[in-house]
């Protein structure tokens, strides 16, 4: 077996025998949610695409908003004085945190072949929110959400919050909250080290990778309008298509793209930082006692150094530290629930 074909493998392990977290049902809003009983067309060499996809033709759709200039956020809610149990009591009553995650973002939100424990850079966030709620971080519940099912498991009250690198974007907080942002990441693109690619200049005639309900999609749609786009479920299925010669490239943020770099020697990442993305928890809209906890946390690792730890445990290694923003708030309006 070649090293390449053994990385793959481990992938596929990885992605197909992850288990023991409860995943949650597939959205039905999405506008290509329809297209999902429709398999994507099967490359010349018969192997098919991953389950689920979608092969977008070059030029068929517009693209729309993507990312938004972080002068242009709206500010989260500042903690207040108040101790857990006034801010979050349903959820101290329960004794657990849920939370919204990938399964399968290596370095960001994975579950470990070996050991079988969910880990990552957003796991360790997580956990540090249930510390201050419980005084422990084992204290969280996983729920496995899909890119397009972030905001819909929101909405139905399936998790509490939402860390699986969320952009903030405006149509988001238009239907959510979010909290301070935790990660600063650009997006890239990922492509095998001897394909010539360099850039999405580079991407005519060929096909890009890029999961649904994502800004990547609506980057390669913008900036490389002739090329197609294998829209996929997670960025796992990305990363096999890659290396299963069904696409060229993976365009997402540097954050994910080290994970799967770390994964596969054999691809580099290129071309220059398209934008500029601010990754922020993600709560239902009038939870406003659980952003301010959530906040009051990220204060507190900002603050006392964790943050840094746990940037340069999973992501040092592949990214220079980013430079957080700086804490925008706004006042509450009076007379929101407080969770």
């Amino acid at each position: 077996m070649s090293t390449r074909h053994g990385l793959l493998s481990l992938l596929l392990a990885t992605v197909l025998g992850a288990g023991g977290c409860a995943q949650l049902p597939p959205d039905t809003g999405s506008p290509l949610a329809s297209q999902l009983n429709t398999p994507a067309p099967k490359p010349a060499r018969g192997v098919p695409e991953p389950y689920g996809s979608v092969l977008e033709p070059a030029g068929s759709h517009r693209a729309q908003e993507m990312t938004i200039a972080p002068e242009k956020l709206r500010g989260s809610l500042r903690p207040d004085d108040k101790a857990p149990a006034e801010r979050v009591p349903r959820i101290l009553a329960r004794g657990r945190l849920i939370v919204g995650v990938d399964q399968s973002n290596n370095l960001m939100s994975y579950r470990d072949t070996v050991t079988g424990d969910l880990r990552g850079f957003e796991v360790d966030i997580a956990r540090e929110i249930a510390r201050d709620i419980f005084g422990d971080p084992g204290k969280v519940d996983f729920r496995f959400v899909t890119s397009a099912g972030r905001v819909p498991a929101l909405q139905r009250g399936d998790v509490d919050i939402i860390i699986r690198s969320m952009t903030v974007t405006a149509k988001r907080q238009e239907q959510l909250e979010f909290s301070l942002p935790y990660m600063v990441a650009h997006t890239r693109m990922l492509v095998e080290t001897r394909s010539g690619i360099r850039s999405l200049d580079n991407m005519a005639g060929r096909t890009a990778c890029a999961t649904r309900g994502s800004t990547s999609v609506e980057w390669v749609r913008d900036r490389a309008p002739e090329a197609d786009i294998l829209i996929t479920n997670n960025w796992g299925d990305c990363l096999m298509a890659l290396q299963l010669g069904q696409v060229d490239a993976i365009v997402t943020d540097d954050a994910l793209l080290s994970g799967m770099k770390a994964q596969d020697p054999y691809t580099a990442i290129v071309g220059e930082k398209l934008s500029t993305e601010l990754y922020a928890v993600g709560v239902a809209s009038g939870n406003n006692g659980l952003v301010r906890q959530v906040n009051s946390t990220l204060q507190r690792i900002r603050s006392d150094g964790t943050w840094d730890d746990i940037f340069d445990e999973w992501l040092g290694q592949y990214l220079p530290r980013p430079t957080l923003p700086p804490e925008n708030f706004r006042d509450e309006p009076k007379g929101q629930a407080h969770g």
